[in-house]
């Protein structure tokens, strides 16, 4: 009877699964790399995509209150209320001549509180009321602020009340040469830059606004160690045409 020879069994040598070790943690190291590239890439993008939105949503506020500015105006009544609290005397209001003489709107042109490259006050009613709308930022902070409109009293000061101004958008780094405000003015030739209107550059002739906003993260780029920036631009368009 003829019986089988068995086959002596061989394994891996030492070698062999060393080499394979080695293949292995190169091919880890690699997917690990790429992980860790895609998670800064999207801590970046989120951050960025996130300072984007909120700079968006505070330009698109600020158009809105400025488009409905100066409701409702004087010529909507037929006899002038005694309260001047039941209008709006100009779309955009100024200290600290309010509501004598207006000063001239544009760097260096009068004693403007507001309306400025960075400061901005309209006066309209939102639904309950005329109120005073504020923006002005404040170190990196743009703070807004609404307030009834009081009788007696100026915009600025009614404004500048402990609490009122509250926190509308953080981290912006505009600078001098990148003003918040752009100021256009009606003049009998047509719109002007307001700095630039002579007599008609006064905040009740102030027909648009352009409006910039550079808004840094808040963190450093995961790749490139360094912060981001987000320029949006925008404009508002005073729609009532009779302050």
């Amino acid at each position: 009877m003829r019986t089988a020879t068995r086959q002596p069994e061989r394994g891996f040598t030492i070698l062999e699964l060393m080499i394979a070790t080695a293949i292995f943690l190169v091919i880890c190291g690699a997917m690990f790399a790429l992980l860790q590239l895609s998670q800064q890439k999207y801590s970046g993008e989120t951050q960025l995509s996130g300072a984007f939105q909120e700079t968006r949503l505070a330009i698109d506020q600020i158009v809105r209150d400025f488009n409905v500015s100066g409701y409702p105006s004087q010529s909507m009544f037929s006899k002038l209320p005694a309260d001047t609290t039941q209008y709006a005397q100009s779309p955009v209001a100024w200290s600290p001549n309010y509501p004598g003489v207006p000063c001239s709107v544009g760097a260096g042109g009068g004693p403007c509180t507001t309306p400025g490259d960075f400061d901005l006050i309209l006066e309209t009613d939102l639904g309950n009321g005329v109120s005073w709308i504020r923006y002005q930022l404040n170190g990196t902070t743009l703070s807004r602020a609404v307030v009834p409109k009081t009788a007696g009293a100026t915009p600025d000061a009614a404004t500048s009340v402990a609490g009122v101004m509250v926190p509308f958008l953080t981290n912006v780094v505009n600078s001098v040469a990148q003003p918040i405000f752009k100021y256009t003015c009606d003049t009998p030739t047509g719109p002007q830059p307001c700095s630039a209107a002579g007599n008609y550059g006064v905040p009740n002739n102030i027909r648009d606004v352009d409006i910039t906003l550079i808004v840094m993260t808040r963190q450093p780029d995961l790749q490139t160690r360094a912060l981001k920036l987000v320029e949006l631009d925008g404009r508002g368009h005073r729609v009532n045409p009779t302050n």
